[in-house]
């Protein structure tokens, strides 16, 4: 099996997309989309922007290589009555059942970053945008102080090196590599614009309460609990991870959570 298709059906990714339902619909509002517009949305696991964009008009393709969250994606869309998006699985390295230049505009927020060879993942998001058409990029920044760049270097510290070879999703956080891909895609550097954003973390339960929604639901946690267990660390590992949420916690009460996180946003014009 595709490792990546199988990390991210390993747990239950709705559990925490609920929990960034707001920070998606704020962040599609400000995407200038319109009704005429055709929008694929990219590593959408079950829609926390594809949702967001349909409401609002557009004709969307949401695109995942987890059959768990397209058929979340799915049941969603028609709880809510959305004839205008359709959730299918896919691969953002090779996309190659959607035509040239065929949308308006590309998103992916915390999606595309996390599949393997991020060149033919450029390649590929060019290639599908139409010419003038946008694409817009949500990826976590390496180093940054905020709750999942926190997470995964936690996590890391605990799980075994990775494979020769891999590339670590979190360079698509780092302009200079992001402009590289791009522009090996053919796309000039004038026509790729950055900004540091904010995503925030809204949970109607506590901080150590979401710690465990990571530890069970979330894929990247889960293999990381795994090979701690295994190196009779894993308390260790709930520990640090208990800290990070409780001390970024904003809400003002406790038993709720509040959580905001950095990112950079990417727009690249075709």
């Amino acid at each position: 099996m595709n490792p990546n298709k199988a990390l991210w059906e390993k747990g239950d990714f709705t559990q925490l997309a609920q929990t960034m339902r707001e920070s998606g619909t704020a962040l599609v509002a400000q995407l200038g989309i319109t009704r005429d517009v055709k929008v694929l949305d990219l590593g959408c696991g079950d829609g926390t922007t594809a949702i967001p964009e349909a409401e609002l008009g557009a004709t969307v393709l949401g695109v995942d290589i987890a059959r768990n969250l397209v058929e979340a994606g799915n049941r969603r869309a028609k709880e809510r009555g959305l004839t205008n998006v359709t959730f299918q699985e896919g691969d953002a390295t090779d996309l190659q059942e959607l035509q040239d230049q065929s949308f308006d505009l590309v998103v992916s927020i915390f999606g595309a970053m996390f599949a393997p060879r991020p060149f033919e993942v450029a390649k590929e998001m060019v290639r599908v945008t139409r010419p003038g058409g946008r694409i817009v990029m949500g990826n976590w920044i390496p180093g940054d102080p905020t709750l999942v760049a926190q997470i995964l270097k936690i996590s890391s510290a605990y799980t075994p090196p990775p494979p020769e070879g891999f590339i670590s999703p979190m360079l698509w956080g780092i302009e200079s590599h992001v402009i590289e891909r791009f522009e090996k895609a053919g796309v000039p550097k004038e026509n790729i614009s950055f900004l540091r954003d904010t995503f925030t973390f809204n949970a109607p339960y506590s901080p150590l309460e979401f710690v465990s929604k990571f530890k069970n639901y979330y894929g990247p946690t889960m293999n990381a609990f795994e090979a701690a267990e295994k190196n009779g660390k894993a308390s260790d590992l709930q520990r640090e991870l208990e800290e990070l949420f409780t001390n970024q916690n904003t809400s003002p009460d406790q038993t709720t959570t509040s959580i905001p996180a950095t990112f950079l946003r990417v727009t690249v014009v075709r």
